[in-house]
């Protein structure tokens, strides 16, 4: 395989507004999927290592849609993030951190999200080099007052809160000076996906048009 173009973690995130939080139960909705998305302006794609076919699903799309950008969601171990390396995809995102999983991303060449919840968690990711950050769970964890909170002494982070945003939700996270975007399951019901709804995906893609940095 050629080699592919590498994004840094703050190049995946200032792509759009929204990270679509992806879970794939059947490799022949990969394809049409991806393309809906990117054909609504969303091109950077987290595919959850959720499900026994993800792997097969991010080779498929790295394969068939050059101009998606496809990534691994719930990376949580060191051979979880070189089988997603193996399969083709460009960047990581994990619900947590470990320095186990930050070396082998390294290693692999693929850029981190690294999950955070905690200012502990912050601390010891950044000893490590990771100053962009994905806030999960985002509305359990404290929401936009917990960010607001951070910009404080975390004034050099960036971040991408996850879980529990939605479309009405998300302006007022991108309307803070340390977020740069969010992930959101929202982009891709399960309902659209098993009915093969793809206009419907590319238009949930393209609603998020209106979700700007303030």
């Amino acid at each position: 395989m050629a080699a592919a173009q590498k994004f840094s973690a703050l190049q995946v995130m200032q792509d759009a507004s929204v990270i679509p939080v992806i879970v794939l139960n059947d490799v022949a909705h990969a394809v049409p999927m991806a393309r809906a998305l990117v054909a609504g302006g969303i091109r950077m794609l987290e595919v959850t290592l959720r499900t026994p076919v993800a792997l097969a699903c991010i080779e498929a799309i790295a394969k068939a849609v050059p101009e998606a950008v496809v990534g691994a969601g719930t990376v949580r171990t060191k051979a979880d993030a070189q089988a997603a390396a193996n399969a083709g995809a460009l960047f990581a995102v994990s619900p947590g951190y470990t320095s186990a999983v930050g070396q082998a991303c390294r290693d692999a060449g693929m850029s981190l999200l690294p999950g955070v919840a905690t200012g502990g968690e912050i601390m010891m990711a950044q000893e490590e080099g990771f100053t962009e950050l994905k806030f999960f769970p985002a509305m359990q964890a404290g929401g936009p007052a917990m960010l607001k909170a951070w910009s404080g002494p975390f004034f050099d982070v960036k971040f991408c809160p996850t879980g529990g945003v939605t479309l009405q939700n998300a302006p007022e996270f991108l309307a803070l000076p340390n977020v740069v975007c969010v992930g959101g399951s929202w982009l891709v019901p399960a309902d659209a996906m098993a009915a093969g709804d793809w206009a419907r995906i590319t238009q949930l893609a393209q609603d998020t048009a209106s979700l700007k940095k303030a």
